[in-house]
């Protein structure tokens, strides 16, 4: 005996109910994302209205570096924070268009850290003649580059609060150059938030 599976929109015979439309599961619609809902976050004795997510995204390119540490913080908001301006809580992703380099967020007062962090990149990463890397049509330092530049990665997040970056006291945004002798750096930056 056919029954009809009543999940499906459409009607396919489903025997005896063993397969029970799990080929077919029944279709969800996402209109419930799109009206407005209460927060479940409380402010003033009440729950807020949540707002609908604005986004921006710009790229900024960063003068070339010489090889190691940079705190380029301020560099970044000189070109995004007209934009960042607009966000009252988000969030900020910092992407890195390059497999030589890399970003990293730490300490924002001592420059000391930055040549320290160098120092140790370049002792756990071998370079030259004792590097093991087959890599190397690039240069020397484009494997041990590419291989540290894994170890930071590309891209960091921030939060967004009143319109700036909610980064600790201590901290700043990094960008790392790996290689001797660098271009110019690109990041793309994308904000969403309300």
């Amino acid at each position: 005996m056919k029954t009809t599976c009543k999940k499906a929109r459409i009607s396919l015979p489903c025997y005896k109910k063993i397969w029970k439309c799990i080929f077919f599961p029944p279709i969800t619609t996402f209109a419930h994302l799109t009206t407005k809902k209460r927060s479940s976050f409380v402010t003033g004795g009440e729950a807020a209205t949540t707002a609908v997510p604005k986004w921006a995204q710009k790229t900024v390119t960063l003068p070339p570096q010489k090889r190691g540490c940079h705190l380029i913080t301020p560099l970044l908001l000189k070109d995004i924070e007209v934009d960042l301006g607009q966000f009252s809580c988000g969030l900020a992703h910092f992407f890195l268009q390059h497999t030589s380099a890399s970003l990293t967020i730490n300490e924002n007062y001592d420059s000391d850290v930055l040549e320290d962090v160098e120092t140790f990149l370049n002792g756990t990463v071998p370079e030259g003649r004792r590097a093991p890397w087959k890599h190397t049509l690039e240069g020397p330092d484009d494997m041990p580059a590419h291989i540290k530049s894994s170890m930071f990665g590309c891209s960091v997040s921030v939060p967004i609060t009143d319109g700036q970056l909610n980064l600790g006291t201590w901290q700043g945004i990094w960008i790392c150059e790996h290689r001797d002798h660098a271009s110019a750096r690109k990041v793309v930056v994308t904000m969403t938030g309300t």
